[in-house]
């Protein structure tokens, strides 16, 4: 999974960053799926999730922007000031499933993210 902060503003970066992990960690405990890796930049992210076929992929998604979004503002009051329309990610997203022969590769590919 791929999505892009709203305006590709650079705002995923020290504490939030580390808050939205742990948000994030949290929704997929909660809701039986696993975040096996999860790494962007500080405008977008990648994460590769683990789920059985009954999971919606919708239902994730939205819970995973939409939770991580409202205690994000909520937390951090001075990222409405970046994000003005109150809208932390994008509308948009990139899905793609993962067989045995290519999961290495996404999974190296995510942790090649955000090196400099």
């Amino acid at each position: 999974m791929v999505w892009c902060v709203k305006y590709r503003h650079k705002v995923l970066q020290g504490k939030l960053d580390v808050r939205l992990k742990e948000i994030w960690s949290q929704i997929a405990l909660d809701n039986n799926f696993s975040i096996s890796e999860m790494k962007g930049d500080e405008d977008h992210v990648h994460l590769l999730i683990e789920c059985s076929p009954q999971h919606s992929i919708p239902s994730m998604i939205k819970a995973l922007k939409g939770v991580s979004a409202r205690l994000l503002f909520k937390e951090f009051p001075d990222l409405k000031e970046k994000l003005w329309e109150g809208n932390l990610w994008n509308r948009s997203y990139f899905i793609a499933t993962v067989s045995e022969n290519t999961e290495s590769q996404i999974r190296e590919y995510i942790q090649n993210q955000k090196v400099k």
